[in-house]
């Protein structure tokens, strides 16, 4: 072989070295991601949160009352993350369902892009690589076509602002503070954003010396006013705070709600192995924290056991809130990966631009049909039913198609005690309350599970029928007659 051919392979490896893994695993995740897009539209609230969206931009303006339901229609109402239902809803009227799935996957792969990055200043490539995999493994049951989605990356570079800046014994930037308005606008968990603040001025106060602990105090101080005051800079103002404080608030209501449940480890999961294979490691190895990051960590884990919508923050940010320490301990060294080189970047990224452009123009991406009983709904259209007592699942898709519903996901437009008299209701419970529901909101449609309880029962209801039947909803409605026959899934 020449010395001339012999380059070209080499040539090649060397551009293919030159992609840092920052880039590789923001192509690789965006890939993924796309390639099994209904995934991510595999929830019902996917549905409302775009309607949203297009009532904004159709209006003009925000909703300040509730208009999707008859049961609170008129309450006060605040759409805490109309910034991205609007995004969702305009990358919908471009790309069909692949808009969405897109955005969503886009805003996934620059998360764990950012992760490998911040991951890689420390650590050689390899090693950030598989902790930021290990991260998506974790987080990719929550990885889904909703607002939270799309401020990750936000909360990415507000972490890593924070604790490189109480590192430095500083203050941070006052540059970060859009971020945090920008997370407001986008999405109500901006509020851990706030309580970062609180956790990384601890760990700052750790780091100084006592004669900076005061004045670093005060500038931290004047950072996280700073930061209260960007989170009031959305068109609710104050009210985006107190709309995210009331979904905290809903009490029992929490545990009937599948992401704000807590972690059930009746049977081995990825997250179970993770705590166990890191206690294991922190045990053998001899891992030392300093007491505020221990602290940070124990949050950390506590949010994630609580509810297991904070799974994803668990995994996101373990990493960083451990990364120097233990990097100072084991004398841990970033390799040199090498710089992002336009002509290689250029190319995946086309290449990727491509595969969005071909699975569009295919339009095989759609939210799954336990979410989209469509027959159904065309039932009760053709049947004219008003008021339709819905399943929570069905909510959503009853809301794309301009039916007002009994309930949906915004349980904090209905609060606790609306909603927890709802479940006891349909799942008989409280039969009594179940025919009082039927009763006082004058409901002519039930549109549930085949599973509900309450479903079975209206097949025994004088003045009841059943309109529709498959394996995933049943409708009834007042009247008298034959049940109609099963029908297939639509």
């Amino acid at each position: 072989m020449s010395a001339e051919t012999a380059t070209i392979p080499q040539a090649k490896a060397s551009a293919i070295a030159e992609v840092p893994a920052w880039f590789w695993m923001a192509c690789g995740v965006y890939a993924l991601l796309l390639a099994v897009g209904s995934r991510l539209l595999a929830d019902s609230d996917t549905y409302w949160q775009i309607a949203v969206g297009r009532w904004i931009l159709d209006h003009r303006a925000l909703p300040s009352v509730d208009i999707y339901s008859f049961t609170k229609a008129g309450a006060p109402w605040v759409s805490s993350s109309w910034l991205a239902q609007v995004l969702f809803a305009k990358a919908y009227d471009v790309a069909g369902w692949t808009g969405p799935a897109a955005l969503a996957a886009a805003c996934s792969a620059a998360t764990f892009a950012l992760l490998t990055a911040i991951l890689c200043r420390v650590l050689p490539a390899i090693q950030a690589s598989l902790i930021a995999l290990a991260a998506l493994v974790l987080t990719c049951g929550h990885l889904l076509a909703r607002p939270h989605v799309l401020v990750l990356p936000i909360m990415m570079v507000w972490a890593n602002g924070l604790m490189v800046a109480s590192e430095r014994r500083e203050a941070p930037s006052f540059w970060l503070l859009p971020l945090i308005a920008l997370w407001a606008n986008l999405h109500g968990g901006f509020l851990f954003g706030l309580v970062l603040v609180g956790a990384f001025a601890l760990d700052a106060m750790w780091n100084a010396l006592p004669a900076q602990r005061l004045s670093l105090a005060l500038r931290w101080a004047a950072f996280g006013i700073g930061a209260l005051a960007a989170c009031c800079v959305t068109p609710y103002g104050w009210g985006s705070i107190l709309a995210s404080l009331k979904i905290l608030s809903l009490g029992e209501l929490l545990h009937l709600i599948a992401e704000w449940m807590p972690a059930n480890f009746s049977h081995i999961d990825a997250f179970e192995l993770s705590i166990l294979g890191l206690i294991g490691a922190a045990l053998y190895c001899g891992v030392k924290l300093p007491l505020p990051r221990i602290a940070l960590v124990l949050g950390l884990l506590h949010m994630a056991l609580s509810h297991v919508r904070n799974l994803e923050l668990f995994a996101l940010l373990l990493p960083l809130a451990v990364l120097t320490p233990v990097a100072t301990q084991f004398g841990l060294r970033a390799a040199n990966f090498g710089r992002l080189k336009a002509a290689p970047a250029a190319l995946l990224g086309a290449g990727l631009c491509a595969a969005t452009w071909f699975v569009a123009a295919r339009q095989d991406l759609a939210p799954p049909p336990i979410h989209s009983p469509a027959a159904a709904v065309d039932a009760l259209k053709a049947h004219h039913a008003q008021r339709v007592l819905n399943d929570l699942q069905f909510g959503g898709y009853l809301i794309w198609r301009q039916v007002p519903v009994f309930v949906d996901g915004r349980a904090e437009l209905y609060g606790e005690t609306f909603e927890m008299a709802y479940y006891r209701a349909l799942q008989l419970k409280d039969v009594d309350g179940f025919l009082d529901l039927l009763k006082r909101y004058d409901i002519d449609a039930v549109m549930l599970d085949p599973t509900t309880p309450a479903s079975k029962f209206l097949d025994h209801i004088d003045g009841w029928r059943r309109l529709y039947a498959d394996d995933r909803v049943v409708v009834h409605v007042r009247g008298s007659g034959e049940p109609a026959a099963a029908r297939p899934a639509g």
